[in-house]
């Protein structure tokens, strides 16, 4: 996991991707990152909730605005966690027909996700996560806070 800084995360609120009951560890993770995927299996096995903060590398991993844009889109549909786990899952089919399969899988939309995951608010929702990953000191992904602030091993 990254090393981080003791900068303050934002709380917690309505609009976060939570996945578990109680107090969640925040998780900024790139949805394109070899590492991520890796620590994935563990991040969700932890046994506190999880709340999901996007922290797309494009420079590192240029296909992820992409993926991140369209898990936000799938979690406009009640299918947040769904398409993370499943991109997470298959990391050699990101591309776009792969997207739609995706999406079609999980019983999505698809118009309404390509509307979407090409919106101005898909993309607003991903630049804030990430710029609240900045402020907290985020240099790598996966990078896990508790509630405090506190880096999380």
């Amino acid at each position: 996991m990254a090393e981080l800084s003791s900068a303050p995360i934002p709380p917690v609120g309505p609009d976060d991707h939570v996945r578990g009951d109680g107090a969640p560890v925040v998780v900024y993770a790139d949805l394109g990152c070899p590492h991520c995927a890796a620590a994935w299996v563990e991040i969700r096995a932890r046994p506190e909730a999880i709340a999901f903060r996007h922290f797309p590398v494009a420079s590192k991993h240029p296909r992820s605005p992409a993926l991140h844009a369209a898990a936000e889109a799938a979690g406009l549909q009640g299918a947040f966690f769904e398409m993370v786990d499943s991109l997470y899952a298959d990391r050699g089919r990101v591309d776009d027909p792969h997207l739609w399969d995706r999406a079609e899988r999980l019983g999505l939309d698809l118009g309404r996700f390509e509307d979407d995951r090409r919106s101005a608010a898909v993309a607003a929702r991903v630049r804030r996560d990430f710029e609240s990953g900045i402020r907290a000191g985020v240099t790598g992904t996966p990078a896990l806070f508790d509630l405090q602030g506190r880096g999380v091993a």
